[in-house]
């Protein structure tokens, strides 16, 4: 308890410091450098925005984007104050650490599945429904599963639809390998089923290799799939988590401006897919206009029902000890901050 004690104190008093060590951004001020998790999916188009227009230099801020594998590799780092922040799923790591007093801060909205939005949906490969023998989602009994990683939000969506197919995680054979690799694994049988995101689901469903069986706006509508996390250290340091919060929020806007009725469709489609095209593995503008992209909250806002439906999904299946709360890990002070200064969204209509 004794060291818990002194970390507390210490964590305490870098909080202070930081707060006194970076005022409100005024014209010639240093930049801020600054780390952000990733896990290089489409959802992660916010953050490619943010700093492919400068927003966050706008802000004083010089952030690297450093790409994980899931978002449930992120919590360490993130829990020692190595990585300033992450665009990530809450995993069940995340509300273990609370009961370890390493409060990891969900901050905001970075990925939902509000209708029509469903961006990572159930695939099977495509030989096990021409053969007939997957007809129901619960055929998949027995069979190889494909999540990201153990223990993360992708096991949240994937128990949504096996409880509505009359299934739990122990009937099948989880395996955990990232998106991209679940293109591969379909094409040579290495897995059965899984929950792909985008863009690695219609490029696996384009090379025949896969069928798009269930979307997750479906079986789990207004999921909080990923979120902004804050490390205790950074939320601590209030000025510059607002200022990375406005540059983040300006992003997600002229996201949100770029989509309409599920697809790369609106007023700033042609933009997004050029940054998206940029950014990512996938290069083919086509592509991105085929494929479905995540909801993202243009003011934020987190769905907090969601996750803690998670929690106890998590919980259920032995994932999470103790009685951790989702509000214990909720901050949305940067968000409100952060509004006061740039207003509510309105949406581009031309």
């Amino acid at each position: 308890m004794k060291s818990i004690s002194r970390r507390k104190a210490m964590v305490g008093a870098a909080a202070t410091a930081a707060i006194t060590s970076f005022p409100p951004l005024v014209s010639g001020q240093e930049v801020v450098k600054l780390s952000c998790g990733i896990a290089n999916t489409i959802s992660d188009a916010p953050c490619f925005i943010a700093e492919e227009k400068g927003y966050w230099k706008e802000q004083g801020l010089d952030v690297s984007l450093i790409a994980f594998d899931s978002g449930a590799k992120m919590n360490g780092v993130l829990g020692t104050g190595q990585l300033d922040c992450a665009a990530a799923g809450p995993s069940a790591g995340l509300y273990n650490g609370l009961a370890r007093e390493i409060y990891i801060k969900i901050v905001a909205d970075k990925a939902s599945t509000p209708p029509g939005y469903g961006f990572s949906p159930i695939l099977v490969r495509k030989a096990l429904i021409d053969s007939g023998k997957v007809k129901i989602l619960h055929d998949v009994k027995g069979m190889t599963w494909a999540e990201p990683a153990e223990a993360s939000v992708s096991f949240c969506t994937s128990n949504a639809a096996w409880q509505k197919a009359g299934l739990t995680h122990k009937d099948l054979n989880e395996v955990f390998m990232g998106f991209p690799d679940h293109i591969a694994a379909y094409q040579n049988g290495s897995i059965d089923a899984g929950n792909t995101s985008e863009p690695a689901a219609t490029r696996a469903v384009e090379l025949g290799a896969a069928v798009r069986f269930w979307t997750n706006d479906q079986f789990y509508p207004n999921q909080q799939i990923a979120t902004v996390l804050y490390s205790t250290q950074f939320a601590d340091k209030k000025e510059v988590a607002v200022r990375w919060m406005v540059g983040y929020l300006k992003a997600v806007r002229l996201y949100n401006d770029a989509l309409k009725d599920g697809h790369y469709a609106g007023p700033a489609a042609a933009e997004v897919i050029a940054i998206l095209s940029k950014r990512t593995a996938v290069k083919n503008p086509e592509i991105y206009r085929a494929l479905t992209p995540n909801g993202c909250d243009p003011n934020g806002k987190l769905k907090v029902e969601s996750l803690k439906r998670d929690l106890q999904m998590f919980k259920d299946a032995g994932y999470v000890k103790g009685n951790p709360t989702v509000e214990q890990a909720v901050d949305t002070s940067s968000v409100e901050a952060a509004l006061k200064i740039i207003g509510p969204y309105k949406k581009r209509t031309a």
